[in-house]
């Protein structure tokens, strides 16, 4: 009898424990219908950058799924230990396209996270990069403050110096990783010159808006420049609101869902009344988010129907251009054949289903040759913030890119997100190459307008 009594007290005290457990809430938690869709039958694992890096079967989709139900049927909690599991995730959606059985693994992602964020207390050094991060980022005009003494502290030298040194990496790898990747300040980052309404040249066939973003509107301002030239070029009149912000992307990656979702309306309100016929988006991380705008807002009853429509109008660059044709002439962009090497951006590959199109724009460039690089769809470590907030993995993710793009033999790398481009531009300096990286719409522009290239 007494030893009746100790196991029903035993089994009451587990079982009181495991209702005790700190895991996931109420609200929207990973769906056990999408959770059950796995089979577990390891396709992704070839395929999961994390898992390649680390090589621990939780840091893999298949293991990361294993954690949601295991916290959703109060087996184990969501502490440091399973949410390091998740912040190790890039969220590149590879597994997705690889996925036999049609696993929604970015569904299941886009729920645990903002899950984390709620219900697991992080450290105080986390909480402040984060902090940092996300206050900064998302806001084009608080970034503007920096760039001053980002372009005197550029100026002068100090990136060499402080990097030399190492002294930042024994102080925080995360500032490390951040600096390491600056992308210069130029006196067109002090530019904000493009005007509200650009007109069609020739005959006009669209009216459409044009988001320029956050970082890509102060670092690579001439990107936003080349895209607006090359859709004028081709019939479209262009609109770009003035009241737009940031598209939400790295907020929303990361499980901060209120501050994607004030971002998300914002970016709806300001395109409100414009009467367009297409959204175009130039950076890939971006415009994953923007037509993620309905199931981010489905909650939201005046906001809805509007993210619905917003996000039916949005198309990436590359994807509006193939699909409505080139009107204008192009010329060859070098004296000689070029060989070109196209990065594939993990949220136009997987996110976006966009491949082939950039590459149809490409060939259409006289003289280009495309080369393929081996391993095209891995990641190469950027994936919005990831390589500040786990720099270790990024570096080896982005070693093995440049080497992957340089084995090609190209004489000049494509690539469609700014993340991608500080990443990969990163590591080819590491290598002491001189590679240039530049954007498909830059590389347009120049075939348009006729400019010879220096390679």
């Amino acid at each position: 009898m007494q030893i009746s009594d100790n196991t029903d007290t035993n089994l009451n005290n587990n079982t009181a424990s495991l209702k005790n457990l700190k895991g996931f809430d109420e609200n929207h938690p990973p769906e056990p219908k999408l959770i059950d869709s796995c089979v577990h039958c390891g396709f992704c694992l070839s395929t999961c950058p994390s898992y390649r890096v680390l090589g621990k079967e939780m840091d893999s989709p298949r293991g990361r799924i294993y954690l949601m139900d295991a916290i959703n049927e109060g087996e184990i909690a969501l502490n440091e230990a399973t949410a390091s599991h998740f912040d190790s995730c890039l969220g590149c959606l590879a597994c997705v396209t690889t996925c036999p059985s049609g696993v929604q693994y970015d569904k299941l992602l886009s729920a645990t996270r903002p899950q984390v964020e709620r219900n697991y207390p992080r450290s105080l050094p986390d909480r402040l990069f984060r902090k940092l991060i996300f206050s900064l980022f998302p806001y084009p005009n608080r970034l503007r403050f920096l760039l001053v003494p980002l372009f005197v502290y550029q100026k002068l030298g100090l990136p060499k110096l402080v990097r030399s040194t190492g002294l930042l990496e024994r102080i925080s790898p995360r500032l490390a990783a951040m600096e390491s990747i600056l992308p210069e300040v130029t006196l067109k980052s002090f530019q904000d010159n493009l005007p509200t309404i650009i007109k069609a040249k020739g005959e006009k066939r669209y009216r459409v808006g044009v988001i320029l973003g956050c970082v890509q509107r102060l670092f690579f301002s001439p990107v936003n420049e080349a895209t607006v030239r090359v859709l004028t070029a081709n019939g479209c009149e262009v609109v770009i609101p003035k009241s737009q912000g940031c598209c939400a992307a790295l907020p929303e990656h990361q499980g901060q869902t209120e501050q994607a979702k004030a971002l998300a309306r914002q970016m709806i309100d300001s395109f409100a009344d414009t009467n367009v016929d297409a959204v175009i988006i130039n950076a890939a991380g971006c415009g994953h988010t923007l037509k993620e705008y309905g199931h981010m807002l489905e909650d939201d009853p005046e906001y809805r129907e509007k993210a619905k429509e917003f996000a039916s109008k949005v198309k990436d660059a590359q994807e509006f251009l193939a699909t409505v044709g080139l009107t204008t002439k192009l010329s060859p962009i070098a004296e000689k054949p070029l060989n070109l090497v196209y990065q594939d951006a993990c949220h136009l590959l997987h996110g976006q289903k966009i491949s082939v199109q950039p590459r149809q724009l490409l060939r259409q460039i006289p003289g280009v040759k495309l080369r393929e690089p081996i391993d095209a769809a891995l990641c190469c470590g950027s994936a919005g913030v990831y390589n500040m907030l786990q720099p270790d993995v990024a570096d080896e993710l982005g070693k093995q890119k440049v080497q992957n793009l340089l084995n090609t033999g190209a004489d000049l790398i494509t690539s469609a997100n700014p993340g991608c481009t500080l990443q990969i531009t990163k590591h080819l300096k590491l290598q002491g190459k001189e590679i240039s990286v530049v954007h498909p719409m830059e590389l347009l522009d120049y075939s348009i307008r006729g400019v010879k290239l220096g390679v």
